[in-house]
């Protein structure tokens, strides 16, 4: 099922049992609010995150009347799938208990969470939802709703460059909206440059691996353009991206494994040490050596240019250093 058909369901006959799974972090998290709010059961409800899952605990709690004489609210969130059967033992306790509910917050791979949509039918007061990344569109709408909640005097144009400072994640608006919602009068561009930190470092960090990857980079530079990071920032960004992968595939031909905290003097989290490593892995010395002497012929061509050719030269090196790859 899709967002607008779930919509009209949760306002008519809101199933029981949820599976709720898609890229939308933030209308996940909304809806599982939703649920916390309409029945009222945060003070009896029962949460089981990733590794906590466990089944009989799981299932005594939905077999029993609730200790406040309430709700019982079962919250499952977890990359990995519960074994069908043990899913439906407790989507059957549920459909026996007007008092009972279940949802079930996947985050692991789409196709698997497929498979588990066979055990949410409506005949047992449960259903499925899949969650898409909104559109700029679709976000503002989001944030505009939540400004009017907060009544935060705040234009279109305002929540768009809000957006456009955050990456478009809309949990991190969200989440400035909320510090936002203090201030007295109406909430300009100019407010937010002052008090929202930018996650520009972030985008630079995209861009260096879609280059890596050979993905098209025009929408990351682009969006990098508009937050005010000019030609020559972005290029020293890339040096140093780059240097940082020719000391992990060094260290990786010295001693075959990887240590971030040996290679840059302190521990990158596991998931972005893992991630420069395998790009270490897709490229050769001599190539590395290349794009370096490439960046180098950029910079002296960047600092002759016209300040109005700059940004065209620059997104044809960062093409051509994909070449090398």
């Amino acid at each position: 099922m899709y967002q607008r058909n779930f919509e009209n369901l949760l306002h008519t006959n809101p199933p029981r049992s949820l599976l709720l799974y898609g890229e939308n972090s933030y209308l996940i998290d909304n809806y599982v609010q939703h649920y916390i709010h309409k029945t009222g059961a945060a003070e009896s409800l029962m949460t089981q995150y990733f590794d906590e899952y466990h089944f009989q605990t799981a299932k005594n709690y939905l077999s029993q009347s609730s200790l406040f004489g309430g709700t019982n609210l079962l919250i499952l969130k977890s990359d990995k799938k519960v074994p069908k059967s043990e899913l439906d033992t407790l989507i059957e306790l549920v459909s026996k208990n007007p008092d009972n509910y279940l949802l079930y917050v996947y985050s692991g791979a789409d196709k698997d969470a497929k498979t588990l949509q066979s055990s949410f039918t409506p005949n047992r007061g449960a259903n499925w939802v899949r969650l898409f990344e909104p559109n700029m569109h679709e976000s503002v709408g989001l944030l505009e709703k939540k400004a009017r909640h907060l009544s935060i005097d705040i234009d279109r144009y305002a929540i768009q460059h809000l957006l456009l400072l955050l990456n478009n994640n809309i949990a991190l608006c969200a989440n400035e909206l909320d510090k936002l919602a203090i201030l007295n009068g109406k909430v300009t561009v100019k407010e937010i440059d002052r008090l929202v930190y930018s996650t520009a470092p972030l985008a630079v960090e995209q861009l260096m691996t879609e280059l890596f990857e050979k993905k098209p980079i025009i929408e990351t530079l682009s969006r990098l353009m508009e937050l005010g990071i000019d030609e020559f920032a972005i290029l020293r960004s890339t040096q140093f991206f780059i240097n940082q992968i020719f000391l992990f595939h060094a260290y990786m031909k010295l001693h075959g494994t990887i240590d971030s905290k040996e290679i840059l003097g302190y521990k990158l989290p596991k998931q972005l040490e893992q991630q420069k490593a395998n790009l270490a892995l897709r490229v050769k010395s001599q190539a590395l050596l290349k794009i370096m002497e490439h960046l180098l012929s950029v910079e002296l061509q960047l600092k002759k240019t016209p300040a109005t050719n700059r940004e065209v030269l620059l997104y044809g090196a960062l093409i051509k250093l994909q070449s090398y790859l």
